[in-house]
């Protein structure tokens, strides 16, 4: 299984990875922020934690709960965690708030019946939801209050962009900011439209850097996700991309963002007109995105949702600068080992010969790219990268490209004391044997490729 070439050149990603500042990547760490976890590999023995709480395709009266520790595979945390009192529950939006809670807001009506209201509920674990209550949003005349989504700027305010329509016209819809007025969520500010994003604009969703506010909005008529960007919160906005600017293709909606590990921001949107989900990344804040690709497992079940992403503790531990060979989860007579360059998968045993043990041995490296993840040293120097997608071992030439694809960030395996080995500047492909070979291949979300790139270290061979 040969993985495919992103649909932009390596050479053409690479130099847009290379010429972000720092500055762009990191959003301030305030209390409530979507990604308070920052644009960094964890710290050994901590975890990144993804979670999302979409309703389902086939209902729309309930919410799974779904958590990952890459933003790609998408694990069921428990099915039909929360369904409330009375009406539906889509769209849903959720943050942990400052007082330790997850919150979420959601679309209180299903798309065919009059909405005037929000609907809101509290969780201290994520999994055990309580209902709060249900907001009139105090608009005349309203329609369809539809979409409400979080937004916490970097003074820890907390806002909610819900998408309004009024009774003259029901299918035109604007942005509105609501603000919260204390700590406990439970009184809003009188709403007030975001200017220059228009009318017939649905799904609002908000990230700010530094002091430049990112909105991304489905356009209603053409069917395209939009982009623009303003100084205030509430604008006025002045969108800037339109049409299939993004390679994102039409009818598409719900953009939802979070910066992951390696600084990268990633759009999930639902393709509604196909039934698929879909993410893409961007290494330039925004200008330029990666192929969509379909989320796995969960592509074709999980609708419109936002992300929180957190650091836990409990995560993956490997000590650096000591040597360690690398045993593969489901073929435990099968090491790491470099063979004319390129990393394979051979039994290496006790009546191996020497030079065989030696080179199925490795030193542990902070990462090169970034100190939190991993690199992987053998005897002459060279260093573990993926070219091409293949795993081979190259001389370090100092390059930033080359620090990033000798860089792997880890990740909890299948068996215990198991790591997985996502690649830094390529979120979403791990090292993973194919006919004991290794690849730097995407996540499909199965668990044989879970099992797949597994390895356990073990003490060193050589």
């Amino acid at each position: 299984m040969t993985p495919q070439r992103p649909s932009t050149s390596r050479r053409t990603l690479l130099r847009a990875m290379t010429a972000v500042p720092a500055s762009a990547l990191l959003l301030s760490e305030a209390p409530g922020l979507l990604g308070t976890a920052g644009a960094a590999a964890p710290p050994s023995g901590s975890a990144t934690r993804y979670t999302i709480v979409p309703f389902l395709n086939s209902n729309d009266g309930t919410v799974n709960v779904y958590q990952s520790d890459d933003a790609t595979d998408f694990r069921l945390l428990r099915s039909a965690a929360y369904t409330p009192p009375a009406g539906r529950i889509r769209d849903a939006s959720v943050i942990r708030h400052t007082d330790g809670y997850y919150y979420v807001t959601y679309t209180t009506r299903t798309w065919q019946d009059t909405s005037t209201t929000i609907g809101f509920a509290r969780s201290a674990d994520r999994v055990n939801w309580t209902f709060l209550y249900d907001y009139p949003v105090p608009i005349a005349n309203l329609s369809r209050a539809w979409a409400p989504e979080f937004f916490v700027d970097g003074d820890g305010s907390v806002h909610i962009i819900v998408s309004c329509s009024t009774t003259d016209n029901e299918w035109i819809f604007t942005p509105y900011r609501l603000r919260a007025t204390n700590s406990a969520l439970a009184a809003w500010s009188s709403p007030v439209a975001l200017t220059g994003i228009g009318a017939n604009h649905i799904d609002t969703f908000l990230v700010r850097t530094g002091s430049t506010y990112h909105a991304f909005t489905k356009n209603e008529t053409t069917k395209y996700i939009e982009y623009g960007t303003a100084s205030s919160l509430t604008g006025p906005y002045t969108i800037t991309r339109t049409g299939n600017w993004a390679g994102w293709g039409s009818y598409r909606e719900g953009p939802a963002l979070i910066q992951l590990d390696n600084g990268a921001w990633r759009m999930f949107f639902d393709g509604y007109g196909d039934g698929s989900y879909y993410y893409s990344d961007s290494y330039d804040t925004f200008a330029t995105w990666s192929a969509p690709a379909a989320l796995p497992a969960i592509s074709g079940t999980a609708r419109h949702f936002s992300v929180v992403k957190e650091t836990v503790p409990g995560g993956p531990s490997l000590a650096r600068d000591v040597t360690r060979s690398f045993r593969s989860a489901n073929y435990p007579t099968r090491y790491w080992q470099q063979q004319s360059a390129l990393l394979n998968l051979p039994v290496v045993s006790a009546s191996s010969a020497t030079a065989e043990k030696q080179a199925a041995t490795f030193t542990v490296t902070a990462g090169l790219a970034d100190a939190g993840g991993y690199s992987f040293r053998d005897a002459s120097g060279a260093y573990l990268r993926h070219y091409d997608f293949r795993a081979r071992f190259d001389t370090d030439n100092g390059t930033t490209a080359f620090a990033r694809d000798a860089t792997f960030i880890a990740r909890t395996g299948t068996a215990t004391g198991a790591l997985r080995f996502e690649s830094y500047n390529y979120p979403g492909r791990y090292l993973r044997h194919y006919g004991y070979q290794l690849r730097v291949e995407r996540s499909d979300g199965t668990d044989l490729f879970r099992q797949d790139s597994s390895f356990l270290p073990v003490g060193a061979w050589g």
